[in-house]
C-alpha cells in the first residue's frame, strides 16, 4: 500500500524544461524530493535558500533515501573576503563531494545558494591533480614526496590532520583530503606492498584497503610555477607591490596566509563554477525565494568589500572575481531543467501542479485537561472512518517506548516499523517510526496519510546527536608524565641532583659505544648527561610559575633536604587519605550482580556507537560495581563526550536489583535536562524516574520525598536538595554527582559522607586540582574519555582585544551560517547596557539576556527560546557554564575574560561546538599589558590546548599556574614547590603504599628507584630511524614507564609499525629494558658489563638466595668474587653486544630458579 497519490510524481519532459510544485507542507517537501529521486535515472541539485535549510533537508533525505547518495557542499564558513581560512576537515568533505560528482549519475546534492555562487578551481585541476595508489604498483619513494609536496600537502613528523603526510623509511603516512582516516603505505623496495588505515591518535594500522585517491591539499595549485602565475596575476591586478604586502610576499615564500581562499582568482587563468561539475541531465530543484536570497548575499558580499577595499596591506578582488553575479547565476540554472518546490499554492498555469499537502488541526496532548488525549484520539477516529493512514514520528527509541507507554492507558494502538518505507508497504492504520522528520503533514491519496511528529503531538523537540567511533586512548599518568611538552630551557627534576634546566638531545660517544643523553643545567652553568637508559629518573617540573621553579647546584645538600623536609610531609597526608581510603574499605559496598541478559537490551537501545573511551570506562564502572566494596570512581570527559551515559549504565544496573539512584547536579537548568535524558532512556522500562528542584512546587516536592522514602521513586535527579537533611531513600545504593566543583564546602563534605555508605560515581569535565590529585594518588579511581563525538573539530579559540569592530564581525560571522552566539558579560548591573550595546552594534542579531537574578521559571522560559531559535544572541553570566546543550550555538565571546579561572574559561568553552561546525571561543580582555601574569598564562594555556578532550590535560595546566595552595593547603604547597608536583605525587603514592603494608614511609622507600643496568652496547632510538626529538624524549620515557614484559612487546609492536623494523641499537634499548624489570624482581640494584667482564650489585632485600653465590665463589673463584657486602663481580670477557645481553640473561636466569623462601 505505497503512497499513491505520489506514485508518479510531475516530472520534467525535456532538458530547459520548468516545472512547479506547490503545497508542499511541513515533512511533505522532504517526502516529495526523496520520491522524485527514487523514481529518476537522474543526479537531482536541490538549492535552498540557506544553509540551515540544507542541513535539515540532509538528515531527512539521508533517512528517505538509505540506499541513494546524498551530498552536501559545505559553505567554507567564514565570511566573504574574510581574514580566516576554511578548516581543512572543511576544505577536505568539498573536495571529496567534488570528487564524487564525477561519478554520481544519480542521487542528490544539497547545497545553499550563496554556495553556489562562490567560484571554485576548474574541474580539471580537481581531476588532473589526482594520484590513484593501488597494492602492487610501482612508486619511486623520492618522485612521491616531490608529488606530494607539489599537492601542498605538508611533510611533518607525524601525520595528525588532513593534507599532511610523513616519510619514515619504507613507511609513508598520508592524510588525503576527502579521506575519512589516514592511510598508511608500506613500500617493499619500490612496490606498495600494503594500504592500510591508521588511527591518528594511537598511530596504530587497522583494516587493509586496496587503493586510495589522492586529492590535492588545497582548492588552488602550490606549485613553484603555480606560485609564478599568482605573483604575476597579483603584480597585474593590483599594481606594483612593497614588503609590507604581506598576502604577496608569503605567497612568494611557499606559505599559505588566512583567507588565502578569496585570492583564488590568481592561480588559475580562469575559475569554473559547480555547474561545470554536473552531468548535462542533472536536474535543478530550488527551494522557496533563491532569488531573493541571492541578491542579498550579492549585497553582503558587495558591502564587505567596500568596506574592506580600503586596506592598502590587504588589496581585494572584487566581488565579480569570486562569485557569479546575479544574472550569471540564473542564466546557469536556466542550462538545466528546474523544477521549483514551493509551499504556497500555486495556480492553473500550465507546469504548475499542486501536491495537495496540507497542515493537520492541533491534535496537541494538553496534560492540563481533563482528558489530555482528546483531540488525538478524535483525529484518529476520523481518520479511520475516512480510510486514511496515521504514522507517528518520534527521534529516538526511548521516545518512542515513552510514547507507547503514555498511549497505553488511553487505547490508542499502534504498529511499530524500522522505516518510513516498511510502513508505506504495509496494510497498517497506525504506525510508529523512528526518523529525524520534524513537521507534520496530511498526504491526500487513495488511502491519504498523515504525519505526526512528536514536537507536534508533545510539544516538545528532542535533538538527536550523531556520532563516529574514533579511537584515542589517554592514560592519566602519560599525560601528566609525558615529556614530550618539553621545551628547552623548562624546568626539569633528576631524583638525585634536584631541579635543574632541561637544554635538549645529545647523542655522545661514551667509552666507544653511542649513546643518547637528555642535557641538564644546574646552578654554576654546571651540566650533567643523563643517559635515555636512565630516563626514569627524570621528572617534569610543575607547581608553580617555572620562573619561580628553584635551580639547585650538583653537590650541594639543599636538594637531600628538600627531599627529606618533603617526605615527612608526606606521610601525615598519606596518613589522611588512608583513612578515608580505610573507611571506605573496611565499609562493604553493594556488590551488584550483573544480569548480562537484561543489561545487554538495555545496552542496545543506546542509539550510538560507544567509543573505546566509554567502553573502558563502563567496564571498571560495572567492574567498580560488582565487588563488595564501595565504589569511589570518578570519570573525566569533555563536555558531551559520553559520560552521561555511562552514569546511565551504572543507574541501570543499580535499578536491575532494586536499590534507588540519586543523581546530583549543580543547577536546576541542568537538573531538568538530566531529568529529560534519564527518563527518554529508561523509557522502555518499568523504571520510576523523577526530579527535585525548584522547578516544582512545595506540592510536588513532598510527593517526591514521599515516593522517595517508600521506594516508588527509583531514579531521583536533583540539586543540592537532594542531600539536604530530612530526605530518606528507602535504600539509595547509587550516588551519581555532576561537576562536583560547583558545589559549596558544606555540600561538598555531606557528598563525602556517604563515599563509605554507598557506591559514588563523579562525573566531571575539569577535575579541579583536588579532585585530581586524590584521583591520582589512588583514591578514588579515574576514568578519562577523550574521544570526541561525530564530525565534531576543536573550537578555534583567539585572546584579542575587546573591540567592536571584531565583536561585530564574530556574531555575524555566527549568525550568517545559521547558528548562535553566546556572549557572555559577568556583571548583572550591566548586562542590559551591554545587550543594548550589541543590539545598537549588530542590529541583524536577536538579542536576549540571561543571568542568575532571574528567577528560575522566567530563566527556564528564555533557555527554552533560546534553544528553538528564537533569539540568535544570548548576552548572559557563567550561568550558562553548566547549562543546556544548544547544537546550533557554535560561538562564544567571553568578556574580561582575564578574571575567569581555567576550569571556567574551560567549560565555557565547552559551550559551542556540539555539532560538526567549526566553533569560535573569543576571550575578549583590555590591553594585555594590564592583565596580572597568572591571568596571561591561564590565556595562553586555553588557547594553547585547542584539542578536543583537553579537559584532563588543563587541570594540570591549573596546578602549575596556581601553585598548589587550593592542593592540600598552605604547608604541602611548599613541599611540591620546592621538589616539583610530578615528584611529590610519586612519594604520596609510594607512602600511601606503604601505610597500607604496615610499613613506616622513608624517604628511601618512598624513592624506590629502579634497577641500572648499563652494558656498554648501543641502547637507543636512533636519529635516522625517528627524527623528531621530542618524538624520541617521549619514547625513551615510555620505555622506561613501561612496568611488564607486555607493555614492552606492545611498545615495539606499536615503533615498527610506525617507524619500520627496530634497528639494532632500539632492540638492545628494549632488551635491556626487560632485563632491568627481571633483576629488579630479584632485588639487584645494579648490573654493569663491558666487554672484560662486570659487576651484579645486590639491593638490601635481594631475594637472591646467599647460599648460591657463596657456591658460584667456590667453584669458579677466578671468575666471580665478592667486592664488599653487596658487589658480585664477575670476569668474562664477551666483545660481541647480543652475547653479553645473552650472558647477563642467563644470569639472571640462575640467580631467579636460586630465590631464597
Amino acid at each position: 500500500m505505497a503512497l499513491t497519490h505520489w506514485a508518479q510524481l510531475p516530472w520534467i519532459k525535456s532538458t530547459k524544461d520548468k516545472i512547479h510544485w506547490g503545497q508542499l507542507t511541513g515533512s511533505a517537501l522532504s517526502i516529495a524530493i526523496a520520491q522524485g529521486v527514487k523514481s529518476h535515472d537522474s543526479l537531482v541539485v536541490l538549492i535552498t535558500p540557506d544553509t540551515p535549510s540544507a542541513l535539515k533537508l540532509e538528515a531527512e533525505l539521508e533517512y528517505l533515501l538509505p540506499e541513494h547518495s546524498v551530498m552536501v557542499f559545505p559553505d567554507w564558513e567564514t565570511l566573504p573576503y574574510d581574514h580566516f581560512s576554511p578548516h581543512q576537515d572543511i576544505i577536505s568533505q568539498r573536495l571529496a563531494t567534488l570528487n564524487r560528482l564525477k561519478q554520481s549519475k544519480t542521487g542528490i546534492l544539497l547545497l545553499p545558494v550563496s554556495n553556489l555562487m562562490l567560484r571554485t578551481a576548474p574541474a580539471q585541476f580537481i581531476y588532473g591533480n589526482t594520484l590513484v595508489f593501488k597494492q602492487g604498483d610501482k612508486i619511486d619513494p623520492q618522485q612521491l614526496r616531490l608529488n606530494l609536496d607539489g599537492a601542498g600537502y605538508l611533510n611533518v613528523q607525524q601525520v595528525m590532520e588532513h593534507g599532511e603526510f610523513a616519510i619514515r623509511g619504507s613507511l609513508v603516512d598520508i592524510y588525503p583530503m576527502g579521506s575519512k582516516e589516514p592511510i598508511r603505505l608500506d613500500l617493499f623496495d619500490d612496490e606498495i606492498d600494503s594500504i592500510r588505515l591508521f588511527d591518528v591518535e594511537t598511530q596504530r594500522s587497522s583494516k587493509p584497503i586496496a587503493k586510495i585517491d589522492l586529492m590535492p591539499a588545497h582548492e588552488f595549485p602550490t606549485q613553484d610555477k603555480d606560485i609564478e602565475t599568482f605573483r604575476i596575476a597579483y603584480r597585474e591586478q593590483f599594481g606594483a607591490t612593497s614588503d609590507q604586502d604581506s598576502i604577496y610576499m608569503q605567497v612568494s615564500k611557499g606559505a599559505w596566509p588566512a583567507g588565502i581562499e578569496y585570492y583564488l582568482p590568481l592561480f588559475f587563468d580562469k575559475l569554473a563554477t559547480l555547474f561545470d561539475y554536473l552531468p548535462d541531465d542533472a536536474v535543478m530543484m530550488t527551494l522557496g525565494d533563491i532569488e531573493h536570497s541571492a541578491k542579498s548575499f550579492w549585497q553582503d558580499v558587495e558591502k564587505r568589500y567596500e568596506n574592506r577595499k580600503v586596506d592598502p596591506l590587504r588589496p581585494l578582488l572584487a566581488p565579480v572575481a569570486l562569485y557569479q553575479p546575479i544574472e550569471e547565476l540564473f542564466a546557469n540554472i536556466g542550462r538545466f531543467s528546474r523544477i521549483a518546490l514551493s509551499q504556497a499554492t500555486l495556480g492553473t498555469k500550465a507546469g504548475h501542479h499542486n501536491l495537495n499537502a496540507a497542515l493537520i488541526e492541533d491534535i496537541r496532548v494538553d496534560h492540563h485537561a481533563k482528558a489530555p488525549f482528546a483531540a488525538i484520539s478524535d483525529y484518529l477516529v476520523k481518520q479511520k472512518k475516512a480510510k486514511n493512514r496515521v504514522l507517528f514520528c518520534v527521534e529516538s527509541e526511548g521516545r518512542r517506548e515513552s510514547l507507547l507507554s503514555l498511549f497505553k492507558p488511553t487505547g490508542i494502538k499502534v504498529t511499530t516499523f524500522d522505516s518510513f518505507e516498511l510502513f508505506t508497504n504495509s496494510d497498517a492504520d497506525t504506525g510508529l517510526i523512528v526518523c529525524p522528520l520534524e513537521q507534520s503533514v496530511f498526504l491526500p491519496g487513495k488511502p491519504g496519510l498523515t504525519l505526526i511528529t512528536e514536537q507536534e503531538l508533545l510539544g516538545v523537540k528532542v535533538s538527536q546527536r550523531r556520532r563516529r567511533k574514533h579511537k584515542y586512548e589517554a592514560s592519566q599518568d602519560a599525560i601528566i608524565r609525558n615529556l614530550a611538552e618539553l621545551k628547552v630551557g623548562q624546568p626539569i627534576v633528576h631524583l638525585d641532583h634536584g631541579v635543574g634546566r632541561y637544554q635538549g638531545l645529545q647523542t655522545l660517544d661514551a667509552a666507544g659505544v653511542q649513546t643518547e643523553f637528555v642535557t641538564i643545567t644546574y646552578n654554576g652553568e654546571a651540566k650533567l648527561y643523563v643517559p635515555v637508559s636512565a630516563l626514569h629518573m627524570l621528572t617534569r617540573y610543575s607547581g608553580g610559575e617555572e620562573s619561580s621553579a628553584p635551580l639547585h647546584k650538583l653537590g650541594s645538600d639543599v636538594w637531600e633536604r628538600a627531599k627529606r623536609k618533603a617526605a615527612e610531609k608526606v606521610r601525615d597526608v598519606a596518613a589522611e587519605l588512608l583513612d578515608i581510603y580505610a573507611k571506605r574499605k573496611v565499609k562493604l559496598g553493594n556488590a551488584f550482580k550483573h544480569d548480562k541478559q537484561a543489561y545487554r537490551q538495555f545496552v542496545d537501545t543506546f542509539p550510538f556507537e560507544e567509543t573505546d573511551d566509554q567502553k573502558n570506562a563502563i567496564s571498571a564502572v560495572l567492574t567498580d560495581m560488582q565487588s563488595n566494596q564501595a565504589m569511589d570512581r570518578l570519570i573525566c570527559g569533555d563536555v558531551g563526550f559520553g559520560k552521561t551515559e555511562v552514569a546511565m549504565r551504572a543507574a541501570f544496573v543499580a535499578v536491575n536489583e532494586g536499590k534507588q539512584v540519586a543523581v546530583l547536579v549543580p543547577t536546576t537548568l541542568l537538573a531538568q535536562q538530566h531529568y529529560e535524558n534519564f527518563k527518554d532512556r529508561f523509557a522502555n522500562l518499568a523504571v520510576e524516574v523523577d526530579v527535585l528542584s525548584r522547578f516544582k512546587s512545595t506540592k510536588e516536592q513532598n510527593e517526591v520525598l514521599k515516593k522517595l522514602e517508600s521506594g516508588q521513586v527509583d531514579i531521583v535527579i536533583g540539586t543540592h536538595k537532594l542531600i539536604q537533611s530530612g530526605i530518606n531513600f528507602k535504600d539509595l545504593g547509587l550516588l551519581i554527582v555532576d561537576e562536583e566543583h560547583r558545589f559549596g564546602v558544606r555540600q561538598k563534605e555531606k557528598i563525602k559522607s556517604l563515599r563509605a555508605d554507598v557506591d559514588i560515581l563523579t562525573l566531571t569535565a575539569t577535575p579541579i586540582p583536588r579532585t585530581l590529585n586524590m584521583a591520582m594518588s589512588g583514591m578514588r579511581d579515574l576514568s578519562i574519555i577523550a574521544t570526541p563525538p561525530a564530525k565534531r573539530l576543536a573550537v578555534k579559540t583567539f585572546v584579542r582585544k575587546g573591540e567592536a569592530d571584531l565583536k561585530r564581525e564574530a556574531i555575524l560571522r555566527e549568525i550568517k551560517r545559521g547558528g548562535q552566539v553566546y556572549y557572555l558579560h559577568n556583571n548583572v548591573e550591566t548586562i542590559e547596557k551591554t545587550a543594548a550595546d550589541l543590539a545598537e552594534l549588530v542590529p541583524e542579531a536577536s538579542i536576549t539576556t540571561a543571568h542568575g537574578q532571574m528567577r528560575e521559571s522566567e530563566l527556564e522560559h528564555l533557555m527554552a527560546e533560546f534553544y528553538h531559535k528564537k533569539y540568535n544572541v544570548l548576552v548572559c553570566t557563567t550561568i550558562i557554564e553548566t547549562g543546556i546543550d544548544v547544537p546550533t550555538a557554535n560561538t562564544i565571546i567571553i568578556d574580561r575574560a582575564d578574571k575567569l579561572g581555567l576550569a571556567q574559561l574551560h567549560q565555557l568553552r565547552g559551550r559551542v561546538g556540539r555539532s560538526h561546525h567549526q566553533a569560535y571561543a573569543y576571550l575578549l580582555i583590555p590591553d594585555p599589558k594590564a592583565i596580572s601574569k597568572d591571568a596571561a598564562k591561564r590565556l595562553d594555556a586555553i588557547e594553547s590546548l585547542e584539542d578536543l578532550g583537553a579537559g584532563f590535560a588543563l587541570a594540570t595546566h591549573d596546578l602549575e599556574i596556581r601553585g598548589a595552595g587550593e592542593l592540600l593547603g598552605d604547608d604541602q604547597s611548599g613541599q611540591i614547590q620546592s621538589i616539583g608536583f610530578t615528584l611529590y605525587m610519586e612519594m604520596l603514592e609510594q607512602a600511601v603504599e606503604a601505610l597500607k603494608q604496615g610499613k613506616e614511609p622513608t624517604l628511601e622507600n618512598l624513592l624506590q628507584q629502579q634497577t641500572e643496568v648499563d652494558l656498554k652496547i648501543p641502547a637507543l632510538l636512533p636519529d635516522d630511524y625517528i627524527y623528531d626529538v621530542n618524538t624520541r624524549l617521549s619514547l625513551y620515557k615510555r620505555v622506561a614507564s613501561c612496568q611488564d614484559n607486555e607493555q614492552i612487546d606492545e611498545l615495539q609492536v606499536e615503533l615498527i609499525d610506525r617507524f619500520g623494523l627496530l634497528p639494532t641499537p632500539a632492540k638492545n634499548l628494549f632488551a635491556v629494558q626487560q632485563l632491568k624489570f627481571r633483576a629488579q624482581q630479584l632485588g639487584i640494584s645494579k648490573i654493569e658489563a663491558n666487554i672484560k667482564g662486570g659487576f651484579i650489585e645486590f639491593g638490601a632485600q635481594t631475594k637472591v638466595d646467599p647460599r648460591f653465590i657463596i657456591a658460584l665463589l667456590q667453584t669458579n673463584p677466578k671468575v666471580y668474587r665478592m667486592e664488599g657486602a653487596n658487589k658480585l663481580r664477575f670476569n668474562i670477557e664477551e666483545p660481541d653486544s647480543a652475547a653479553r645481553l645473552t650472558l647477563i640473561s642467563n644470569m639472571l636466569n640462575d640467580f631467579a630458579h636460586k630465590v631464597s623462601e
